[in-house]
């Protein structure tokens, strides 16, 4: 399984400190063999490009598989995008997908604003309630998670560990009552699912 990271327009630090905590927290829960972390590494305004993070995913896969690509677009992706980094994905996933590629599921961390659709499951995670009801009219996806109390911005990407907050199912509109469910839990619990 491939995790392809689109971080938005922010420090690189940032994005390190998501992915450390990403790969310590697994360890525990599941055989983090399964995964192959790839972080798009564009920045400023190539977040929001799409045809880049493409060609970025089939450098990368042709780099670790030491083969040809199109022997290799079966591959399960899930793509995580961040910010601004969740228009590039939302668009890239979407093109893998048109390519034959296979898309297990979309991640989107605090993309408010950014319409989400397609064929393949999606996710919203937003640093407060205001962001997840305003964001489910473009797109509300499957389950979500909203923080609460709410937080700032960044740190959903910096320290998801340290967001608390609600799993909601917008199939039946309520939050599950797993109250003490932080951010980084939410999303060891999608990625579980997709493996």
């Amino acid at each position: 399984m491939n995790i392809i990271i689109c971080p938005g327009i922010h420090e690189v630090e940032l994005t390190k400190s998501f992915v450390k905590e990403l790969l310590s927290s697994n360890v525990e829960k599941y055989d983090d063999k399964l995964f192959n972390i790839l972080v798009f590494p564009g920045e400023d305004v190539l977040a929001l490009s799409a045809f880049h993070i493409v060609l970025f995913l089939r450098e990368q896969l042709r780099c670790a598989e030491g083969d040809r690509l199109g022997n290799k677009l079966e591959s399960p992706v899930i793509f995580i995008g961040f910010s601004a980094g969740v228009v590039g994905a939302i668009g890239a996933a979407i093109k893998w997908q048109l390519l034959g590629g296979n898309v297990k599921a979309l991640i989107a961390i605090d993309g408010w604003g950014v319409p989400l659709w397609g064929n393949f499951p999606i996710h919203r995670l937003s640093h407060d309630y205001f962001s997840h009801w305003s964001s489910a009219i473009l797109g509300s996806g499957e389950d979500n998670f909203y923080a609460d109390p709410a937080v700032d911005h960044l740190s959903m990407w910096r320290s998801p560990q340290k967001v608390k907050g609600h799993w909601t199912d917008p199939s039946i509109g309520l939050s599950r009552p797993q109250n003490s469910l932080n951010a980084a839990e939410f999303l060891h619990l999608l990625l579980k699912r997709y493996e």
